[in-house]
């Protein structure tokens, strides 16, 4: 059997996992919410996030963030295989508000980790609690999307007093952490296959990333998107990377949740839950037991037909409901 086979193989696999997939024919046709048309990306370009892009020395590594604005702190928290990048529009919509800051994961993105050190959701939240010390920043709303979804419930855990608001896109909840749509990867990853299967030929043909057996078709809603520098950013320092990139993988393969529902239960910080009804990975009874979870839930809004990573293709919506949720 031929790489790319298996590569379609592996794909088609990960998807019946997630919702029992029946062969139908994929297309990116969501009810865009009136006054919200897709985007490629908003004013910051890959050139323009690259020449802004700062490194923080920590513990963990030299953290790679962005920042744009000034007061109160935003925290965008993103997903696998994404970075920081994937908040460029809803940074330039809500740097007027708050001084937002969108750092790349260990692990992911241009984050360089220190020799040793681990990349669980348990080591993203002691490395966000240090990134925001030395950057002097106290509290923070969060903003997250898909595994960076796992590591800001588990930051509002361990501190609470940080926390000023959380608004939550599709990802994980305690009852669905790992989702099932992630063992394929996980397992590749365990075997140090998954760069070299997945990755590296979604790298090296942008097409077959945008296809309906690639990143796009299984994660964003418009055939569109990924663009070609958004491929470029997201995924060359992880074919560059394959040990670390496997490591962030392999580092989900727990319910990393357990246990954290009663104490989210008695947070009293206002939650809102965003979450696209395309999303096939995670599942669709998430948004509503999230919404019940919060002690400061705001409920949920669903975005019709949109997939995992729409925040980058829609952020125009985040915007406006992070500007309803602080109160500007």
């Amino acid at each position: 059997m031929q790489r790319r086979d298996v590569l379609k193989l592996g794909l088609c696999t990960m998807a019946a996992m997630a919702a029992g997939w029946n062969g139908r024919a994929w297309s990116g046709g969501p009810v865009v919410p009136a006054g919200h048309a897709p985007v490629a990306g908003g004013v910051l370009d890959a050139a323009a996030w690259t020449a802004a892009r700062q490194w923080t020395r920590t513990a963990f590594g030299r953290i790679a963030h962005v920042e744009r604005g000034t007061g109160p702190a935003a925290l965008f928290l993103h997903g696998f295989p994404l970075n920081g990048f994937q908040w460029r529009g809803a940074l330039e919509r809500l740097s007027a508000h708050r001084r937002c800051i969108a750092p790349d994961m260990l692990g992911l993105g241009f984050t360089e980790v220190a020799e040793g050190q681990g990349v669980t959701p348990a080591d993203q939240v002691r490395m966000l609690a240090e990134l925001l010390d030395r950057l002097g920043v106290d509290g923070v709303d969060l903003i997250a999307n898909d595994s960076g979804g796992a590591v800001a419930q588990l930051f509002a855990v361990a501190h609470p007093q940080r926390v000023r608001s959380l608004l939550l896109t599709n990802c994980d909840a305690e009852t669905d952490c790992p989702p099932p749509a992630l063992k394929p990867v996980i397992d590749l990853a365990r075997e140090d296959r998954f760069v070299a299967e997945w990755l590296a030929p979604w790298l090296a043909d942008h097409a077959l990333a945008r296809s309906p057996q690639g990143l796009g078709g299984m994660t964003f809603t418009y055939p569109q998107h990924p663009t070609d520098e958004a491929i470029e950013m997201y995924l060359r320092p992880l074919v560059e990377h394959p040990r670390r990139t496997h490591a962030y993988a392999i580092g989900l393969d727990s319910n990393v949740l357990a246990g954290v529902e009663a104490t989210l239960k008695r947070s009293r910080f206002p939650t809102r839950i965003l979450w696209g009804t395309g999303d096939d990975i995670f599942s669709k009874d998430s948004p509503d037991y999230l919404a019940g979870v919060f002690g400061g839930s705001r409920g949920v809004r669903r975005v019709e037909g949109a997939r995992l990573f729409w925040p980058e293709e829609f952020p125009e919506l985040i915007a406006e409901e992070a500007r309803r949720l602080w109160g500007v």
